[in-house]
């Protein structure tokens, strides 16, 4: 009889993806300039494998991204996706159950495949409303909280108030911020990153 010993592998985390709207997709800047090519850049300078692939788009929504989903893990079987979702619904008003159950199915189905999940969080303007801006923004963290996600509440953060680093429309982040966009994600992907190297 033949025993076959198992032993266990080393896991190295496969593609990351990033599922996103205008602020990933480089609006209104050079896309050399974006985020996620800024992503691609430090990944490459600090010796990582992992090859990032942006399927954002401007005006994209949850439910959109719920929608491409299905193609683009099969596609691209990542070991991370990062969601940055829902600011175009909650700028439309969208039903607050709506974005949650888009952004819960997205969550589900990544995990399911056994890669993680980044989510990264949007805030609404205080003209919104009290009730409906508290109620969008508590979303994401329910939602990091019940999937145990590696969660980064506000991508724009330490961005959105400096006129500087925003576009004229106020809503979309200048070429200057994307470095501050990288290093906010950042903090959130690289512990995940760290694992797979181990």
């Amino acid at each position: 009889m033949l025993l076959v010993v198992l032993l266990p592998t080393k896991v190295v985390a496969g593609n990351i993806l990033i599922l996103g709207d205008s602020l990933s997709a480089g609006y209104g800047i050079a896309v050399a300039d974006s985020w996620p090519e800024l992503l691609k850049v430090r990944l490459s300078q600090m010796g990582y494998p992992q090859q990032v692939i942006n399927a954002s788009i401007s005006g994209e929504t949850a439910g959109g991204g719920r929608n491409r989903l299905e193609d683009l893990l099969a596609t691209w079987q990542p070991g991370i996706l990062i969601i940055e979702l829902g600011a175009n619904d909650g700028l439309r008003g969208s039903p607050i159950a709506t974005i949650r159950d888009n952004l819960d199915n997205i969550i589900r189905r990544t995990l399911a495949t056994g890669a993680r999940v980044v989510m990264a969080g949007m805030l609404l303007p205080p003209n919104y409303g009290l009730l409906y801006t508290r109620q969008f923004q508590d979303v994401y963290t329910e939602l990091a909280e019940r999937y145990h996600l590696g969660f980064l509440p506000f991508i724009l953060e330490g961005i959105y108030d400096k006129p500087k680093l925003m576009l004229d429309d106020g809503l979309h982040p200048s070429a200057l911020a994307q470095p501050l966009i990288l290093d906010n994600i950042w903090r959130v992907l690289q512990p995940l990153l760290e694992d797979d190297s181990n």
